[in-house]
């Protein structure tokens, strides 16, 4: 009680549950509702998805059949894209080095970035796939070119990150 908020309790409530799997998003919740003045957590929920990309195209979607509706034109059904088969086109760069996924990480103007680097050997980087490290180098500094195998970091050992280049040799 010696911090800034140590005059402001008058109160305290105490919850039990039966296990602390998900303390933490319970009290990024109750944060989140009762916004306490001075406080400067605003509550973060782990491993939450962001749903705005989704209910966009959703909105979208439902605004055309409106359209479609009004005015007297049959909806386009979406045509499902072609999956590729792993024979079929560029085989990913990295998938000759790695075994299983990985985190990967880069820093530029001074943040962290992170990607995921897949089974197969593609990188996924702000949901989009990419075959190479260099490509997904470029995607996340918005340049048209960037050596992602200097740009990128992997976690060789627990807090040993080390240059993607280092998987070469």
């Amino acid at each position: 009680m010696k911090d800034r908020h140590g005059e402001s309790w008058d109160r305290f409530s105490v919850y039990l549950t039966k296990s602390d799997t998900h303390l933490r998003e319970l009290e990024a919740l109750v944060l989140r509702i009762v916004k306490p003045t001075g406080n400067r957590q605003i509550g973060k929920f782990s491993r939450s998805a962001n749903i705005r990309t989704r209910f966009g195209k959703d909105i979208r979607q439902r605004q055309r059949e409106e359209r479609g509706l009004i005015f007297g034109v049959k909806p386009k059904r979406a045509v499902p894209r072609k999956k590729l088969k792993p024979s079929e086109g560029r085989t990913p760069t990295l998938a000759e080095y790695i075994k299983r996924p990985m985190k990967i990480r880069a820093r530029y103007k001074g943040k962290l970035v992170y990607a995921q680097v897949r089974r197969d050997g593609r990188i996924r980087f702000s949901q989009t796939l990419f075959d190479s490290p260099s490509l997904a180098g470029a995607a996340a500094c918005a340049r048209r070119t960037c050596n992602g195998w200097r740009f990128w970091e992997y976690e060789r050992a627990p807090g040993d990150w080390v240059q993607l280049d280092e998987l070469r040799k």
